[in-house]
């Protein structure tokens, strides 16, 4: 008798998915937390900004960052963190990150980038998934793993969320995740199920895997994940098993066994 003609199997491998998931769930859920505190304490600036009757700088940014400061000292897989302002909303610069992130030593260092767009390649950061999914969705957003060529040179997750001032799109406040540190606590988990498992984010994209058949990074096809995210339950695809991570944007992909 194969493993899921077996009375109850079915019943007892779901439990198991749905316990990795919420355990997965959990532990990005952590990072969101951070990313939630910059955005009520970035909104919380702007408005302040706007009830003074005029626009904000980038000097005005830098009250962000003991906060900053404090989350990266405080939450061990958030490798960088800050807001990023929408293109126009600053009166001295055409788009800005206030980004601190820890380098090697531990230490909490600022990121310094050149963004004027006749000399960046990087002045245009719109178009990325962490920026463009929270703008145009109005939800939390898991971006990668990419190797991110902006910040660290690391292959990492970048998680988001829209930040807005009286109904206004403002920019995101996010934090980076190293994919080796978010390897680290997911991997064990995904060797508890039986068969094959990966996650993905929205867009199906692969970020973190104990499938050999899906590599970090990947892409995988098929199933609307943006949809499962959205119907918050678990679903099967061709045989595939496809259940949300609690609250957090990633799915649990569990290959048929």
């Amino acid at each position: 008798m194969s493993r899921s003609s077996r009375p109850g199997a079915a019943t007892l491998d779901a439990s198991a998915e749905e316990r990795v998931a919420s355990r997965v769930g959990e532990a990005l859920e952590a990072v969101f937390d951070a990313v939630a505190e910059t955005r009520a304490e970035t909104a919380a600036l702007l408005a302040r900004v706007r009830e003074q009757g005029r626009r904000p700088a980038s000097v005005d940014l830098a009250a962000l960052r003991p906060g900053l400061h404090l989350r990266l000292t405080r939450q061990e897989l958030v490798s960088g963190a800050g807001f990023v302002a929408a293109p126009g909303l600053l009166t001295d610069v055409p788009a800005w990150l206030e980004w601190w992130q820890t380098d090697s030593e531990g230490d909490v260092r600022p990121l310094l980038l050149d963004l004027d767009p006749n000399q960046s390649a990087y002045s245009d950061y719109t178009h990325w998934d962490w920026f463009a999914l929270p703008r145009d969705t109005g939800r939390r957003a898991v971006a990668g793993p990419y190797v991110d060529y902006l910040c660290s040179d690391e292959y990492s997750l970048t998680l988001s969320a829209p930040v807005t001032v009286a109904g206004r799109f403002v920019g995101v406040a996010a934090a980076d995740v190293y994919l080796r540190h978010f390897e680290t606590a997911a991997l064990p988990l995904l060797r508890e199920l039986p068969g094959p498992a990966h996650l993905v984010n929205a867009r199906g994209r692969v970020a973190a895997s104990a499938d050999p058949s899906h590599l970090a990074g990947s892409l995988t096809r098929g199933p609307d994940f943006g949809a499962v995210l959205e119907r918050a339950r678990a679903t099967t695809f061709a045989g595939t098993r496809l259940v949300p991570c609690r609250s957090v944007p990633l799915v649990l992909v569990v290959a048929a066994g």
